[in-house]
C-alpha cells in the first residue's frame, strides 16, 4: 500500500462528508465510524483549519468552500465509474478502486469532456446522483455522446441500455416485466407516434416520455 498524502486524506474526508450529507447525516460519530483515517481528531482539526468543515458539538458539516471541493471530487469519481462501466465494461470490483484514483487526478477540463462524451449521465452505476457541471447547464455537444436517450437514438440501430432514470419509480417494475432493463440489447424501430423497440423476438411500444428516461449505448452491427 502506498503512502497516503495529506491531500488524499482531506479528499477522502470531503467525499465522505458529501455522501453522509446525501444520506441525511451530519453527526460526528457517524463520520468517525465511517472514515478509515488513522487519526480522526487531527483530520477534523485539519478540515477546520483549512476552512473546509465546521464541527460543533455532535455535528460536522462542510463549509461552502468544502462543499465546492467535495462536489468536484464526487462528480469526478462518479463520472469515472460511468466511463469504466459503460464504455470500457470493466468488472465491478475494479471500477470503484480505479474511479477513486481518478477523482484525485482528473482536471476540470477533462472531467467536462468525459461528461459530454457520456451524454451528461444523471447517476453513477449505483444510482447515486452525479453533481451537474457547467457543461450540463450549457448542454453543448462537442462530440457525439456514447450514451444517449432512447428518444434521441437512431432508428434502425441496436443499442445496450446502460441506465434508466424514471420520473415515476413505479415504472421500473413495469419496464422490467417487459424486458427493458439495464444491460438489455434493443433495436429502435420507430419514434413516432410512440417509441417502438425490439427485444429479442418481442416488439414493445412505449410512451415517448418514458423513452426520454432510458439511456442507451450503440452496439456494433
Amino acid at each position: 500500500m502506498g503512502i497516503i498524502t495529506d491531500k488524499e486524506r482531506i479528499d477522502e474526508a470531503l467525499e465522505l462528508l458529501w455522501v453522509l450529507d446525501e444520506e441525511g447525516h451530519s453527526d460526528l460519530d457517524r463520520f468517525s465510524l465511517s472514515s478509515d483515517d488513522a487519526d480522526i481528531p487531527s483530520l477534523i482539526e485539519t478540515l477546520k483549519q483549512e476552512g473546509l468543515a465546521s464541527a460543533e458539538g455532535a455535528d460536522i458539516r462542510l463549509t461552502e468552500k468544502g462543499r465546492k471541493m467535495a462536489r468536484g471530487l464526487v462528480r469526478r469519481q462518479r463520472l469515472a465509474e460511468r466511463l469504466f462501466t459503460d464504455v470500457f465494461e470493466m468488472p465491478e470490483d475494479s471500477v470503484l478502486n480505479d474511479a477513486c484514483k481518478m477523482e484525485h487526478i482528473l482536471s476540470e477540463e477533462l472531467t467536462e469532456s468525459v461528461c459530454i462524451f457520456l451524454g451528461h449521465p444523471p447517476t453513477c452505476p449505483h444510482g447515486k446522483p452525479i453533481p451537474r457541471g457547467e457543461c450540463c447547464k450549457k448542454l453543448k455537444v462537442e462530440v457525439v455522446p456514447v450514451v444517449t436517450r432512447l428518444s434521441e437514438f437512431e432508428v434502425g440501430s441496436a443499442g445496450k441500455i446502460t441506465f434508466i432514470v424514471p420520473s415515476d419509480p413505479s415504472r421500473i417494475s413495469k419496464l422490467n416485466s417487459l424486458g427493458i432493463t439495464a444491460g438489455s440489447i434493443v433495436k429502435l424501430l420507430q419514434k413516432v407516434p410512440s417509441c417502438v423497440i425490439q427485444i429479442d423476438e418481442t416488439t414493445v411500444a412505449i410512451d415517448p416520455e418514458i423513452a426520454k428516461e432510458i439511456y442507451i449505448k450503440k452496439v456494433p452491427k
